[in-house]
């Protein structure tokens, strides 16, 4: 039987990286934690993070046992959750790009090679050139049409 040299690594590894939310909840020089914490009673409140956009939602599930308050193992699990959200959207507007490329390709008579598309927060900018009226209509009526849009900006040009 032959020994991986670079299971003992690995192993070491994977351990510093589970441990390392650990040892924030306990560092109580967390920065983010005491900037938050402004009356320093050791917890935050919903009210200390009213500020943080989207914060709400990782704020209820990282708050086990529903007092209303985070204590600091709770802030690293809400941090966590609330990146995770955060990288989600992102990797949704992806998705919505890639979703309406496809749609125009799909475009009969349209050159959508020509039409560059582009998402942030749902709404989608379509931009590039058209041989005509009927073809930005059409990429405009195939963009809209895609799950997850929020709405089309034109920034289309007819040459």
């Amino acid at each position: 039987m032959k020994f991986n040299r670079a299971l003992p690594c690995v192993a070491a590894a994977c351990l510093a990286l589970c441990a390392a939310p650990l040892r924030a909840a306990d560092d109580p020089s967390n920065p983010k934690f005491a900037q938050l914490d402004k009356n320093r009673d050791g917890l935050i409140t919903r009210e200390e993070t009213r500020h943080i956009k989207d914060y709400s939602r990782a704020f209820d599930q990282a708050d086990t046992n529903k007092d209303g308050k985070l204590d600091r193992s709770e802030f690293v699990t809400a941090e966590s959750i609330h990146d995770r959200i955060a990288a989600g959207k992102y990797v949704d507007d992806s998705v919505i790009t890639a979703r309406v490329k496809t749609a125009l390709l799909k475009e009969p008579e349209l050159k959508s090679l020509d039409v560059s598309v582009e998402t942030m927060r749902g709404e989608v900018l379509l931009s590039g050139f058209v041989k005509d009226e009927t073809q930005r209509q059409k990429a405009m009526k195939a963009a809209v049409a895609v799950n997850g849009v929020a709405s089309v900006k034109d920034a289309m040009v007819v040459r």
